[in-house]
């Protein structure tokens, strides 16, 4: 979305703006921005709907450290004389995180942020006089949706957390705050999607591609019940996203990831990128996501190298089945050197496509599609009464998408574990992994698997050490591992804060 850096400066200036208190601070010179000039007309305040979109961007780039690669997913290009990412990176790889891990602080500042300018705009479009109350339900809808969503986010790396629904004016009041038991914090979101739900449009413009609709807050508000083991009310809310008729799979799996097929049917919510130019809109996260040490094979600019993050582990490679067609489109194995020699380092395909300039990617990033609702569907179902018809046509929409014989024939178990195989295929590199992990499974059959991949890993590592051995720590999964910590430069300035047990 054009100027989206632009306005999310605004929005952060004037959230600085907010906090101050002083006489001389609240004099307004009428010919620039401020709070009280601000936030007055519908094009205002839709430019500060624009920004909590901005905000997203760099947001989701990020997701995958905490999603993907902390997962059985994906692992890293071991770089032997480059360790200068080991705390803050790789330490969520082999879990050895702790409360002074700094892309955790990064992602829980910048997630507070975020809430923190939704908050102060819903604060100041209930103040909006001159915008109708239609379009207000309209935005109000929008910036729920997105407090929703952060809120699950929240939940689901750290458990408790701090609720603010109102703008925080004063600075000392931050430093105040308590964590909200979960419970709580579910009664939030729940709130905020049903009201999402019920004022958010089933389609917008195609000026406007890429806003949330009632199907995204649809979409959340399965996934939030399903998380819940609420699975008559999932179905009930994922039932309305399919009877929107808004929603199809396409064809082909690799016509969803084309840049050139944006916001296509499958899609019912992507953060929007724009490549191709220089207005820093554009998509490089997959840079991040390309081999170590290539020549430009890889990247297609001579010269130029990958991040070697969000590398394809052995074990979702060898988790393909036989004539899976969206293996290669999801992910190369390795790749023909300028000498022609084979480099069995795998990497990320699914968001790798010709772009003109050199770090300047068109890719959009999927948050919710289509697909993702249909297995979640049956999931909701197997959980309620067993594999029934229509949870098995379900999936095997997906499989035969993907070429692959039908399924039939299992247990409530079996088919348990063929719906999580199914979603760790069809949503790899997606961001979905490990919520998928911890609401299918119990923390003691997470704590297996994860420990009998470290296992794995430290018998055949995915890419080569060289001469580095593994520490004694790498791979060693613990069930307080589940959730995140909470940053300790959080809690030096809020000792209110309790930290999650085992950190």
């Amino acid at each position: 979305m054009k100027h989206v850096k632009k306005v999310t400066a605004i929005l952060l200036v004037l959230f600085l703006f907010s906090s101050c208190s002083k006489d001389f601070l609240e004099k307004e010179n009428p010919t620039q921005l401020g709070e009280g000039t601000f936030y007055k007309t519908e094009k205002q305040i839709d430019q500060a709907v624009i920004g909590i979109y901005g905000q997203l961007q760099g947001i989701i780039a990020n997701q995958w450290l905490f999603t993907e690669f902390i997962s059985d997913n994906t692992t890293l290009h071991f770089d032997e004389g480059d360790r200068g990412q080991a705390p803050n990176i790789e330490s969520l790889e082999y879990w050895q995180m702790n409360s002074n891990t700094g892309s955790i602080y990064d992602m829980y500042r910048a997630t507070y942020s975020v809430i923190g300018n939704i908050n102060t705009t819903l604060f100041k479009l209930s103040e909006a006089e001159a915008i109708d109350a239609t379009t207000k339900a309209k935005f109000e809808g929008e910036l729920k949706f997105f407090r929703a969503y952060y809120y699950f986010l929240l939940t689901e790396y750290f458990g408790d957390a701090i609720i603010v629904t109102e703008p925080v004016t004063n600075p000392s009041d931050a430093f105040q705050f308590e964590r909200s038991p979960i419970a709580a914090v579910y009664t939030l979101i729940e709130s905020d999607l049903d009201f999402a739900v019920a004022s958010l449009p089933k389609t917008v413009p195609s000026t406007q591609a890429g806003r949330v609709t009632k199907g995204t807050a649809l979409t959340l508000q399965g996934k939030v019940w399903l998380t819940r083991k609420d699975f008559i009310k999932a179905k009930l809310a994922l039932d309305q996203v399919v009877d929107l008729d808004t929603y199809s799979l396409l064809p082909t799996y690799e016509a969803i990831f084309d840049p050139n097929n944006k916001n296509n049917a499958e899609s019912i919510f992507e953060v929007q990128f724009q490549g191709g130019n220089d207005l820093g809109e554009s998509s490089g996260f997959i840079y991040n996501f390309y081999p170590r040490f290539t020549s430009g094979e890889v990247t297609g600019f001579s010269g130029v190298s990958g991040g070697g993050w969000n590398i394809p582990t052995n074990d979702l490679i060898s988790a393909y089945e036989a004539g899976d067609l969206r293996k290669e489109i999801s992910l190369s194995e390795g790749y023909t050197s300028i000498g022609g020699d084979f480099v069995p380092v795998p990497f990320i395909e699914k968001f790798r496509h010709t772009h003109s300039i050199q770090g300047r990617p068109d890719d959009n990033w999927p948050v919710f599609r289509y697909a993702d609702v249909l297995l979640m569907l049956a999931e909701a179902i197997n959980e309620q009464s067993g594999p029934t018809t229509e949870a098995y046509d379900y999936v095997n929409e997906i499989r035969d998408r993907a070429g692959l014989d039908a399924i039939d024939g299992m247990s409530k178990e079996q088919f348990r574990v063929a719906i999580l195989h199914e979603r760790r295929i069809e949503l790899a590199f997606e961001n979905h992994r490990w919520f998928d992990l911890k609401r299918t499974l119990s923390t003691s059959e997470l704590v297996d698997l994860l420990n009998a991949h470290g296992l794995a890993e430290r018998a055949n590592p995915t890419t080569s050490r060289g001469s580095i051995a593994f520490t004694a720590g790498d791979y060693i999964f613990s069930p307080y591992e589940v959730l995140l910590p909470i940053p300790e430069r959080e809690r030096l300035v809020n000792p209110n804060l309790e930290q999650n047990e085992g950190y």
